[in-house]
């Protein structure tokens, strides 16, 4: 989807008025932002959204996403790079999934063990919990793109 398709959909359910008064913008330009943009025009009338991809393009580091997600409330994590594997791997890879949940899990317990988490604690758990959300999200993109499709012959 394009990023002036995105605001387009953004403005069926959020007032293009309101926007503007915000932002402190004209409503003409958030209209703008809508539209399929001309190759030609300059860059000053590209969207917020093109903006920031040309931003990251320009910078390539990650931390203008981080900061982003962080102030909509989430993350970010990094598509995996699937391969087409041998359905041998599936085993190992489900058990890679279990055992970070585990490492998680036992990192929690420790640091709970005393009732209280303190800093250095809560930032170990932040790094298991940023790990069990990579391998699990690298196992689903495998199954989606169909690695292990011989599970069933596998499981025989």
């Amino acid at each position: 989807m394009h990023s002036f398709q995105v605001i387009r959909d953004v403005l069926q359910t959020t007032s293009a008025k309101q926007i503007a008064s915000d932002m402190g913008l004209s409503l003409s330009l958030i209209y703008k932002w809508a539209e399929k943009p001309d190759p030609e025009a300059a860059t000053a009338s590209h969207n917020p959204l093109d903006r920031m991809d040309q931003l990251m393009k320009s910078t390539r580091d990650l931390r203008l996403i981080h900061w982003l997600c962080q102030r909509a409330g989430g993350f970010f994590i990094r598509n995996p790079k699937t391969h087409h594997t041998h359905p041998d791997y599936l085993i190992p890879a489900t058990n890679g999934v279990v055992q970070e949940f585990a490492d998680l899990l036992a990192v929690i317990a420790s640091a709970a063990s005393d009732n209280r988490i303190d800093p250095a604690e809560a930032i170990k758990i932040r790094s298991r919990w940023e790990e069990l959300k990579r391998s699990t999200e690298t196992f689903v993109a495998c199954c989606e793109a169909g690695n292990f499709h011989a599970l069933e012959k596998i499981s025989q």
